[in-house]
């Protein structure tokens, strides 16, 4: 219930405020270029809010159902036109005229990402710093050199002062399956090798596969509670056990800090393996079968302990990544490009089938990813709202009939022929378009729905 009262505001404020500046972009050009604009709704279906503009009388509505929105102008196609009207009708205009209102909504979507990111590096956004602590010798990142102490500074090029920092570049790197150049505190160059990478792997198992971790402060992992019917109970742990190394036949790991037992029992479900506790001054080892639990599209591991307590990580280990109110203008331009390469990137992945379907989401995932990053404080909803935009953004201006994109293409191929594209052309482009779309948002509710229900 507490999660609901973030996720639904969040979501609906999240899409009516996208919404709103992609539609006003549209909006805008189109007064400036003198098109009589009748409409301008944010959502469909019944309006619950309307009033009237002192210019050209436009009808301003808020409407029941908060995904999507459109600006209607005057077109002799929709309904009559008077005659003293027709020189402002939308149709009457330059293909010139037509691409820029049309290209507006798509653009102000990225303007809106620029200023998100430069706010939000005004703001100043909390992380941790890339210092390596105990890592995984099965991992990419051991494998590659990286060992414990070892501070991240860029990957290819990009500062990375916070652990996401860097995982949003190594994210880069792994769609295009290209090798990462990892620069280290003491100027040393590391190499991740994701070309390597199997095509089946999906972006939401790179953290797991490249293994990093950072420094943790050494403090005792005592167990607090052991849950009923747990596998910890049945290999005997109880409340007050002092939990100091796990292993199993491919990798021991001394345990300084609860992360520790965290990380090593997700990555390993359904496996034996064996529990170094202390309990009365007295040192047993336990055998332990890890449980298994299905969670956003994946099984991770469970044993069904909580900690007596977890130290809070001190303040040495955090950074603030701020930046100045001009200085931040660049940063929030390169912040957009990147990201939208990124999109553009993966879409093209997804058709050519070397990313999975599981990659597209819908609006359930978007709701819940809205109401996570509104918890989470202003900084990260600021972030949530750029990414989402850029890439409403990136998907208006594919080439598909019924998204600007595809009115767009008819455009350019009108400049290119000297007279518009046929109107039986036009229809059926429409119908394509359509089946393509319903085509994507099935394949983005069933995601949605199949994340929910694991």
């Amino acid at each position: 219930m507490n999660n609901l009262f973030f996720t639904i505001p969040a979501f609906i404020f999240t899409i009516a405020l996208l919404v709103a500046i992609h539609e006003f972009g549209h909006f805008w050009v189109a007064r400036k270029l003198d098109v009589k604009v009748l409409r301008f709704s944010i959502g469909f279906g019944k309006p619950l809010f309307r009033f009237r503009g002192k210019k050209d009388n436009t009808e301003f509505v808020i409407a029941s159902i908060p995904l999507g929105g459109y600006v209607k102008m005057l077109d002799e196609r929709e309904g009559e036109v008077a005659e003293h009207e027709r020189h402002r009708e939308f149709n009457q205009k330059s293909v010139y005229a037509r691409f820029a209102i049309v290209f507006a909504g798509p653009l102000v979507n990225f303007i809106f990402s620029v200023f998100a990111f430069w706010l939000m590096f005004v703001i100043g956004i909390q992380g941790v710093k890339p210092i390596m602590g105990n890592l995984d010798t099965q991992s990419l990142a051991w494998e590659s050199g990286l060992r414990s102490g070892d501070q991240i500074v860029s990957v290819d090029g990009k500062e990375t002062p916070t652990l996401s920092a860097v995982y949003e570049q190594l994210l880069s790197a792994f769609i295009e399956r290209r090798t990462a150049d990892i620069k280290l505190s003491d100027q040393r160059s590391l190499y991740f090798h994701l070309e390597k990478l199997e095509k089946e792997v999906e972006p939401s198992q790179l953290q797991e596969i490249i293994g990093l971790d950072i420094k943790l402060p050494v403090e005792k992992v005592i167990i607090g509670e052991v849950s009923p019917d747990s596998p910890a109970l049945s290999a005997g742990i109880q409340a007050g056990d002092q939990i100091v190394a796990i292993r199993n036949q491919q990798h021991e790991l001394e345990v300084h800090h609860w992360r520790d037992l965290v990380r090593f029992v997700i990555t390993k479900p359904g496996q034996d393996i064996l529990v170094d506790i202390i309990r009365n001054n007295n040192t047993l080892t336990l055998d332990l079968t890890i449980g298994e639990v299905k969670q956003a599209n994946k099984t991770i591991g469970r044993i069904g302990v909580r900690p007596e307590s977890v130290t809070p990580l001190p303040e040495s280990m955090f950074t603030v990544q701020q930046y100045g109110i001009f200085s931040a203008i660049p940063r929030g331009i390169e912040k957009t490009w990147d990201l939208s390469v990124l999109t553009v990137t993966m879409l093209g992945k997804i058709i050519i089938g070397e990313a999975s379907l599981k990659n597209i989401s819908g609006p359930i995932t978007i709701a819940e990813v809205a109401g996570h990053s509104a918890q989470l404080g202003f900084e990260n909803f600021l972030r949530f709202l750029a990414i989402v935009s850029l890439s409403l953004g990136v998907i208006n201006l594919l080439p598909i009939p019924m998204l600007d994109g595809g009115h767009l293409f008819f455009y350019l191929v009108e400049m290119v022929k000297g007279s518009p594209v046929s109107e039986s052309i036009q229809e059926i482009g429409v119908k394509i378009g359509v089946m393509l779309l319903v085509m994507l948002m099935s394949i983005a509710l069933y995601n949605d729905f199949t994340r929910l229900l694991n």
